[in-house]
């Protein structure tokens, strides 16, 4: 670690103020309703920055949010969904009608993009996606792959995949300490190949931690300081999504959500001013949603299932 090494921390205010501008490529972590950096996505609603291409593996219900609140013109992902609880509709509906572009690819296909990134080449060659039609939806100019045969062997086919390089990427996490060192307990997902991808990282978890404990534990470094930008300490910040070990998903809220997101129109904006555009901070949310007494319940949900 550097000697003379500033702390990180900051509010998730500063933190999409400093990182996040308008017309930004954003990697988005976690997958499907587990470790979804809902917090920092509400401050970018929050701070109405637009233009944005976001880019991740299953991009949820934040995705879902950021283009239901118009800020978002471009996709590239392997999927957009919430599980069991159905479609991202107002990703969907963008798509359906002209105003958002999107570029599909595998899950694979996107890790190793940002694998491509994360080694600095500017492509990585895979087989994924080969014998699918997702290849061919990329037909207008071929920008998205490269289709090639291997040089070393016969009629072999490998598709190039053109790296990613996301200007910032959010993802939310267990822990993490003032230097920036990221604990990630459970799946990770493609969030260590993204954040290491990234020019900028802007991680929320739920305690930050002293560095000397990192140290104690340094095989729980998922995520070392020289990738991370900025610290932003947010317990329950993934919700209404779950982060392992700490609380369960809040299916009555997503599916709440779900609903207001399937009408769209007027419940879509309804459900924004109430649940962000409406409050100072997403603890001031957490209040709404059900405060301490919902959020226990949550913990305990998660608890009896470890």
């Amino acid at each position: 670690m550097p000697v003379n090494a500033q702390s990180k921390v900051m509010s998730a205010k500063e933190a999409v103020d400093r990182f996040i501008f308008p017309g930004a490529v954003i990697g988005m972590g976690g997958q499907n309703v587990g470790r979804i950096p809902m917090a920092l996505t509400h401050e970018i609603v929050r701070q109405g920055v637009d233009g944005l291409t976001i880019m991740g593996c299953n991009l949820s219900i934040a995705m879902d949010i950021l283009v239901g609140a118009g800020l978002v013109v471009r996709t590239e992902s392997g999927t957009g969904n919430l599980e069991r609880f159905g479609a991202t509709f107002r990703w969907r509906h963008a798509i359906e009608s002209g105003v958002l572009q999107h570029r599909d690819y595998s899950h694979l296909g996107m890790v190793s993009r940002f694998l491509a990134g994360e080694m600095g080449l500017p492509f990585m060659p895979t087989k994924s996606m080969l014998g699918s039609d997702i290849l061919n939806k990329h037909a207008d100019g071929h920008d998205g792959y490269v289709l090639i045969d291997n040089p070393w062997g016969e009629h072999e086919p490998v598709a190039l995949l053109p790296a990613a390089r996301p200007d910032v990427a959010i993802i939310h996490a267990q822990k993490a300490d003032e230097l920036g060192n990221v604990t990630i307990e459970g799946f990770t997902a493609h969030d260590v190949e993204m954040v290491r991808a990234a020019k900028a990282a802007i991680v929320s978890c739920e305690e930050v931690v002293s560095s000397e404990e990192t140290r104690r534990h340094p095989e729980l470094t998922a995520i070392p300081y020289l990738y991370v930008s900025a610290v932003v300490e947010q317990p329950f910040g993934s919700h209404p999504s779950s982060v392992y070990r700490c609380y369960d998903f809040d299916s009555e809220h997503i599916t709440y959500y779900q609903t207001c997101a399937r009408e769209g129109g007027q419940k879509y904006q309804e459900y924004l001013e109430q649940h962000i555009l409406g409050c100072a901070s997403f603890d001031d949310y957490l209040e709404r949603v059900g405060g301490v007494k919902r959020l226990h319940a949550l913990r305990q949900a998660m608890l009896r299932m470890m």
